[in-house]
């Protein structure tokens, strides 16, 4: 695996043009094995015979994986990501709170008002910046940013660090001391947020979990609520900031879906659902491991062996999809949903929040500025320097004000 990351789209083809599975080496020469097709992958994150928790990596057990290793806080964080069976129900129990569909619908108002004031920011930006504004940094990261924060009951003078610190975790291509140092800091600045929290509790979800370890101390432990806290800041932000960017990337490049958008002929939900499938804000997330030798479409992978979930490859299987699986149509009307969103007991929980938001922000960013456009090629555009988010660091636009 390519540790600088770049667009996975052409390698995943020609993975998948061999097999479903393949095997691949992590930063540092650690063998692993992907699941790259839909359905191989759709029946691997379902196995009862698959786990997330860190025991059962063979050569973190065996001290194999040093401290610095860039992924392993993938791998040893301890929260939904990591846990199984009961410890996974409890940790999963206590969040999901926050993401009923009648907590998630009453937040609709809230980012339809944010969405708007950013939108107003935007358009001072460009206005500032001869005509071009960095829509990423201005549109589609403060807007996830703000609502996991206020869900959270995070401070907004942490915001700005922590999307530095959670770009930092899920890098894969910085050193050893890097990699430690951002861990460190995360934590820390995580415990300051609890801390405030336990003086000074609210209605948000961080007071809530809080409380739920002081009824019943073994519940939930520092180490869960942190690592709750870490799983909830970047997967509430980092994917919906992808989806929204890589949204208006596909629109920019292919103006006749815009057209089937804006003139009412598709949805903005369909843009959400076919950009998840077709450019997945997640390339390849760690890790699963089989707790005995399994067999997938026909390949062995060992019990202990450390495993990508290849989403960006699976959205792009025409096995699954169809001959014309590269192409982006918002109209597609495949019965195979895509797996950008996980599959099985590690379902994404903030899957319809992420839905709306980027609803509610592509709908908003195109009526607002119908004419809104690329300033940079999009073939042009700096990758992020990670193979687990699939998405660009930057995002000049022409919004037309």
């Amino acid at each position: 695996m390519d540790p600088a990351g770049g667009c996975p789209h052409a390698a995943n083809a020609r993975l998948l043009a061999e097999n479903a599975v393949a095997e691949v080496v992590l930063p540092g020469d650690v063998p692993a094995m992907a699941v790259l097709g839909h359905e191989a992958l759709r029946e691997f994150l379902a196995r009862p015979d698959v786990a997330k928790g860190a025991a059962h990596f063979a050569a973190l057990q065996a001290g194999e994986i040093p401290d610095g290793w860039p992924l392993k806080t993938f791998a040893t964080v301890q929260g939904m990501t990591t846990a199984d069976g009961d410890d996974h129900r409890r940790l999963r129990s206590l969040v999901s709170k926050a993401f009923t569909a009648r907590r998630v619908e009453a937040l609709r108002p809230r980012i339809a008002t944010v969405t708007a004031e950013l939108l107003d920011g935007l358009a001072a930006a460009a206005a500032a910046g001869g005509g071009v504004a960095d829509l990423r940094t201005h549109f589609a990261l403060p807007l996830p940013m703000g609502v996991i924060c206020e869900l959270l009951g995070v401070d907004a003078e942490h915001q700005d660090r922590l999307h530095h610190l959670s770009n930092q975790v899920v890098s894969t291509s910085i050193g050893p001391e890097e990699a430690m140092a951002a861990n460190r800091e995360m934590v820390e600045l995580l415990a300051t947020v609890a801390a405030t929290r336990m003086q000074d509790p609210g209605s948000d979800l961080t007071s809530a979990l809080i409380a739920a370890r002081e009824e019943d101390g073994d519940r939930l432990s520092r180490q869960e609520l942190i690592g709750t806290l870490l799983l909830m800041i970047i997967a509430g932000h980092e994917t919906t900031l992808n989806l929204i960017t890589n949204a208006v990337r596909a629109l920019c490049t292919h103006r006749d879906q815009l057209e089937l958008a804006q003139s009412g002929k598709a949805s903005w939900a369909d843009v959400v659902e076919e950009t998840l499938r077709w450019d997945s804000p997640v390339s390849f997330f760690p890790f699963r491991y089989p707790t005995r030798d399994i067999t997938l479409d026909g390949t062995v992978i060992p019990q202990g062996t450390p495993v990508l979930a290849g989403y960006s490859a699976a959205g792009r299987d025409t096995a699954a999809h169809g001959p014309d699986a590269g192409r982006f149509d918002i109209t597609r009307t495949a019965a195979t949903r895509h797996l950008s969103l996980g599959h099985g007991a590690h379902y994404c929980l903030g899957a319809p929040l992420a839905r709306m938001e980027a609803t509610i922000a592509l709908e908003q960013l195109f009526t607002r500025f119908p004419q809104l456009d690329l300033a940079v090629p999009d073939d042009e555009l700096p990758r992020h320097a990670s193979f687990v988010g699939n998405s660009v660091q930057k995002l000049p636009v022409r919004p037309g004000v």
